[in-house]
């Protein structure tokens, strides 16, 4: 190793493992919370409710259904409730969407939370947030929105639809792919990202095979864990500005908008870093990364082209123009889907 470089890393929580949602009430009383509000997404009701149960009198409230990309008003409603029932701890149970609206409540005010995900987002294990607000979204860091415990079940994931997992993974493998060329990223979140990879495409290609594989649910989320704690250290890049702009604006869903963008900036960013993404390809098994990339979302039935999101070309090209950097050729070769 002969290269300078500053690595940060940020503190946190991991209980992993089948079965440890029951531990989250243990782990609401080890961080000191007495009043937590839950937020739950539709499909982890279940989930939530034995949460609820297990918290009893530190129990204070619910937010049941949240929405995509945090809507400004969503976030207003949520920041209220928490101070109706003078919450000092969020449980977010659900995907990106529920761990985002508990950060929108961290960041104005003095709350801990414990994140149970059950998508392979990934955002539990960053201090990045995000809110949209009239057709434009804003993201920061703030370390008051990282959770300080993260409890992941693998259970929770077996009966997440096929599409979903493979638009979630998706999302997850761009925070690896992304962890090694931007300006932070360093050997130890090349590494990270690397192995977030690998778990990743691995567990990817055996949930297609067994949906309900609780061993390969469980590199999903130990991938997704791992891809997270890449992405808050090396940062974001062209690739997630340009989907924040999209889906920001467009209101297009945001893990299958990551399917079709990253191979596209792939093709153009993995050359300037060989020795990363020589590493991603081992990982991915492949010969050449975009490419792998692609074909990986192809074989999963990710949507592979903008265009099957619903966005129209003139669309593609004015987000182009409002994006600032050259981005014309890697929008309408993710408009059209063209294999890199």
């Amino acid at each position: 190793m002969t290269e300078s470089f500053i690595h940060t890393s940020y503190a946190g929580r991991v209980v992993f493992g089948p079965g440890s949602l029951h531990q989250v009430a243990a782990e609401v009383e080890l961080l000191g919370i007495r009043s937590a509000l839950v937020i739950a997404t539709g499909s982890a009701q279940q989930a939530a409710n034995e949460v609820q149960a297990g918290l009893r009198e530190r129990f204070a409230g619910r937010i049941d259904g949240v929405r995509q990309h945090v809507p400004t008003e969503v976030a207003e409603a949520a920041r209220t409730k928490a101070q109706e029932v003078q919450a000092d701890g969020v449980i977010a149970i659900g995907g990106g969407s529920a761990v985002g609206l508990a950060k929108a409540i961290a960041l104005t005010a003095d709350v801990q939370i414990v994140a149970v995900p059950t998508t392979y987002a990934g955002s539990e294990m960053t201090p990045v947030w995000g809110e949209t607000s009239g057709g434009s979204k804003t993201t920061g860091t703030d370390l008051r929105v990282l959770p300080k415990t993260v409890v992941y079940d693998p259970q929770l994931t077996l009966h997440l639809p096929p599409a979903v997992t493979a638009a979630s993974v998706a999302n997850a493998l761009a925070h690896c792919v992304e962890a090694v060329w931007t300006e932070k990223a360093n050997p130890i979140t090349e590494t990270t990202a690397v192995e977030a990879a690998r778990a990743l495409t691995t567990g990817l290609r055996a949930v297609i095979a067994s949906p309900t594989d609780i061993d390969a649910r469980s590199n999903l989320l130990y991938g997704a864990c791992l891809a997270g704690t890449a992405l808050a250290s090396a940062g974001t890049g062209i690739h997630h500005k340009l989907c924040h702009l999209l889906g920001g604006t467009y209101n297009l869903p945001h893990a299958e908008t990551h399917a079709a963008v990253l191979p596209q900036v792939t093709r153009v960013k993995a050359p300037e870093v060989p020795r990363a993404k020589a590493r991603l390809e081992e990982a991915l098994q492949t010969d050449d990364l975009a490419t792998g990339l692609f074909d990986l979302f192809e074989a999963a039935k990710v949507p592979t082209s903008l265009q099957a999101l619903g966005l129209t070309r003139e669309q593609a090209l004015e987000a182009a123009d409002r994006f600032p950097g050259d981005v014309e050729e890697i929008v309408t070769r993710a408009w059209a889907g063209t294999r890199p």
